[in-house]
């Protein structure tokens, strides 16, 4: 005779993540740190968390109020609206492709380390989902299926900010964008119009839209750098951006580069949302730079308030740019609730 529990140790299954082509030829593995392995316990119960009310204080928004699905997981507003009707000063970043953000600093002025601390803040910040985390893992404990959804991902019945969190950070590593009609193009299976083309030229070309240095490249499928940068928005800044974490004056205006990606659902564009349509971006690059202190060496351009695109390459860069929407991704169901 032995002794043994009445109970087996569940023992969560590994999740597979989906990486598209492009992304094993041009880029290395994504991030997945040792303490939050994705299984499909979490990633489960991660997606439940996201759409959920009970983490917004009155149990009226949940994360995906700001990040809907078919919005590329960010909501059109300029400022979003949180559930005591305050706006903030911020556009509401998409989500995707998270994995590969390897500096792991979040945010549009980098100030959350690593995906699981981003999601702390807008729980409890009054004008966002307002709520106490206390209060929060309480109605988690009392709910009839989330004790188990915890011992079944993490092996424990403890509920937490620090297991909410982590939960909702291997669900949003699944959200992986990589099937636009240029990945499709570089991939063989279609052609751009002389349009597109045109307009990659452009995108590429270093006397003219000169935009592939921050914003990725055929090389760089992620279509951004995912670094820091003042881009001749303002001569003096309300919002130090970086700066404003750093301390460093040498950082006021900048802010993280967002991948170009699904700009055909994510309007309003910059980290205030000032510019309402992309023919707006494009003509700031074009002749609305702003000098600056701070701004970026890699506005070369900024003496002739920029680089002067013709009105046929400011509409082919358009058509570009619309060739990195990726409708699949908006529309798979796993990422729905």
């Amino acid at each position: 005779m032995s002794c043994s529990s009445s109970e087996e140790e569940y023992i969560p299954v590994p999740y597979q993540l989906e990486i598209p082509q492009l992304f094993k030829e041009k880029l290395i593995a994504p991030a997945i740190p040792n303490n939050n392995p994705l299984t499909q316990e979490g990633v489960a119960l991660g997606k439940k968390l996201f759409f959920d009310k009970k983490l917004s204080g009155d149990g009226s928004q949940s994360c995906a109020s700001c990040h809907h699905p078919q919005k590329a997981f960010t909501d059109n507003l300029q400022f979003s609206v949180g559930i005591d009707g305050k706006q903030g000063s911020r556009n509401s970043m998409p989500l995707f492709n998270l994995a590969w953000n390897f500096d792991e600093k979040f945010a549009w002025d980098g100030k959350d380390f690593t995906l699981e601390n981003q999601a702390l803040e807008p729980v409890a910040n009054p004008i966002e989902l307002h709520a106490n985390w206390t209060k929060v893992a309480e109605r988690l404990k009392n709910d009839a299926e989330y004790p188990t959804l915890f011992s079944q991902a993490f092996g424990t019945t403890k509920i937490d900010s620090t297991l909410i969190t982590k939960a909702l950070a291997q669900f949003e590593r699944t959200l992986i964008s990589g099937n636009s009609k240029f990945d499709k193009f570089l991939l063989g299976e279609v052609a751009l119009t002389p349009e597109e083309q045109n307009g990659f030229d452009v995108f590429m070309d270093e006397a003219k839209g000169d935009c592939f240095h921050c914003h990725g490249s055929n090389n760089n499928p992620l279509w951004t750098d995912n670094q820091f940068h003042n881009n001749g928005l303002d001569r003096s800044f309300s919002d130090l951006g970086l700066g404003a974490v750093t301390g460093d004056p040498a950082d006021h205006g900048k802010f993280k580069s967002p991948s170009l990606r699904n700009l055909k659902f994510t309007a309003p564009y910059m980290h205030d949302g000032r510019f309402a349509t992309l023919e707006e971006v494009i003509n700031h690059y074009s002749e609305g730079l702003q000098a600056s202190p701070t701004i970026d060496p890699l506005m070369k351009k900024v003496n002739q308030g920029g680089v002067n695109l013709t009105p046929k390459d400011k509409a082919d860069l358009k058509a570009f740019l619309l060739t990195l929407s990726d409708e699949e991704f908006i529309n798979n169901p796993d990422f729905k609730e």
